[in-house]
């Protein structure tokens, strides 16, 4: 079984920064890419950023400039550093893992954690 936990996020001023980390566990073989979503202003949840095996980032122009993802492959983690944050970055975040292979397992499939709480207010 594979695990995603997501750590980092909290209460911040606008203008402030934080630093969101997510670290995928389990019997891994390989994970193709991982990245962050949040909720969509209407429904379902927007892509925040990306990053491939690698080291291919994408962001939306909502976030570009100003956020930054980073990968550890070795350690199957991933970390989201949040500058310049704003009121409308107030969200829960979730980490994805796309493509994970496990040992032993035919096929992939994607994974999510369970969220972490960001809150940009003065």
């Amino acid at each position: 079984q594979v695990q995603v936990v997501e750590s980092g996020g909290g209460l911040v001023q606008p203008g402030g920064s934080l630093r969101l980390s997510c670290a995928a566990s389990g019997s891994i073989a390989s994970i193709d890419a991982m990245g962050w979503d949040r909720p969509a202003p209407v429904n379902g949840r927007e892509m925040i950023a990306r990053i491939s095996s690698g080291g291919i980032t994408n962001y939306p122009d909502s976030v570009k400039g100003r956020f930054t993802i980073s990968r550890d492959n070795a350690k199957n983690t991933v970390y989201l550093q949040m500058n310049d944050l704003k009121p409308e970055d107030t969200a829960v975040y979730y980490c994805r893992a796309e493509r994970v292979r496990q040992w032993g397992v035919m096929g992939r499939r994607d994974y999510w954690g369970q969220g972490t709480q960001v809150t940009v207010s003065s």
